[in-house]
């Protein structure tokens, strides 16, 4: 073997070696990380304890805090996370975490910040293991947490009318039901009440960043009116994505009116045919998404129901009010845990 033979495999193993240690590094940085937090929660759990078992042995209130702050900062000058806000979220936090079957568990998941916010702005319990779990498994940051909490993504998934788990491989189907949402805004389009379908489809291509970020991170644009060609006729599906991590097409159809069940039909062709001509041998089955303006809840569930492809049906709004009634539309409880449960099955990470 040549010399200069010898070097190349000496580069491409060198290569290899330097990479294992790079992903070491990397892990090793990410598991230190995740015990910093995991002891900064246990310090601020114990914490909370204490204030709490003093607040109600010895009658504690809003100046002994408001003491423990200052004294504390005095001791231990330039330390963050000790003002008297913080310690009040501290008690409140494990108080109404502390002996939660749902939540307690799940304290160590994600960081301070995140739960801060999770704490003040939902109140049910299902709500916030929804999005302590959703943080942690797709790694959201606190400024993307709060802006899922204010499209009420919680209520959106659970609501998401899909066939998704009958028709999807088991790898994925959590995933995808995820990504898809039952309603998504689409004020950013700036269009009036008044539109054709044709003025969604452009409006939704000129700002298909905003449209995408409903999506989550993984999802990319392929292009509009995707050309499909069946013994010599074409065909046209108005948007053409994919989804990075469920390695799907996914093909949309908009509606500027109400869901009816022959939308159905033609997204199971469209579906077919992409199978069948444009998906890749490694990747999973394609998914169809039909945005309607409206829906009816049981002609959807009738209708996807004797369907073997994935599909899911959305509603679209061209307003920044969100229907104040979701809640009300929402499962029964232990529903609520069933779905919760498929998505992210339970973890043991108790404090405390």
């Amino acid at each position: 073997m040549s010399k200069q033979k010898i070097s190349n495999l000496q580069n491409v193993e060198y290569s290899k070696f330097l990479d294992e240690i790079k992903d070491r590094i990397r892990s090793s940085q990410y598991e230190a990380m995740r015990e910093v937090n995991r002891q900064t929660i246990a310090l601020y759990w114990e914490i909370g304890r204490q204030i709490n078992i003093k607040r109600e042995s010895s009658g504690w209130g809003k100046a002994v805090v408001e003491n423990l702050s200052r004294d504390i900062q005095k001791e231990f000058p330039g330390i963050q996370g000790f003002g008297t806000s913080n310690l009040w979220y501290m008690a409140q936090w494990q108080a109404e975490y502390n002996g939660n079957e749902i939540l307690q568990p799940l304290v160590g998941e994600i960081s301070w910040t995140k739960h801060i916010v999770i704490l003040t702005k939902c109140k049910d319990a299902q709500e916030r293991r929804f999005y302590i779990q959703a943080t942690k498994k797709f790694g959201w940051t606190k400024d993307v947490l709060i802006h899922k909490i204010e499209l009420k993504t919680f209520e959106k998934v659970l609501l998401g009318q899909t066939n998704f788990e009958t028709n999807l491989p088991d790898k994925v189907k959590k995933q995808a039901v995820l990504a898809i949402q039952d309603e998504y805004n689409l004020s950013y389009t700036g269009l009036d009440t008044e539109h054709s379908e044709e003025d969604l489809e452009l409006s939704l291509v000129k700002n298909i960043r905003a449209f995408l970020m409903d999506f989550g991170a993984d999802m990319s644009f392929i292009g509009n009116q995707y050309r499909l060609v069946v013994s010599g006729t074409e065909y046209f599906v108005d948007l053409m994505l994919y989804h990075r991590r469920l390695r799907a097409l996914i093909a949309v159809e908009l509606k500027i009116g109400e869901f009816k069940p022959e939308y159905k039909g033609k997204m199971e062709f469209y579906l077919n045919v992409l199978n069948d001509t444009v998906k890749m041998p490694e990747e999973n089955p394609s998914i169809g998404i039909i945005i309607c303006k409206s829906k009816d809840r049981t002609t959807v569930d009738y209708a996807l129901r004797s369907s073997n492809m994935p599909i899911g049906v959305a509603t679209y709004t061209l307003t920044n009010e969100l229907p104040g009634d979701l809640k009300n539309m929402l499962p029964e409880g232990d529903e609520i845990a069933r779905k919760l449960d498929f998505l992210f099955p339970k973890e043991s990470a108790s404090v405390g």
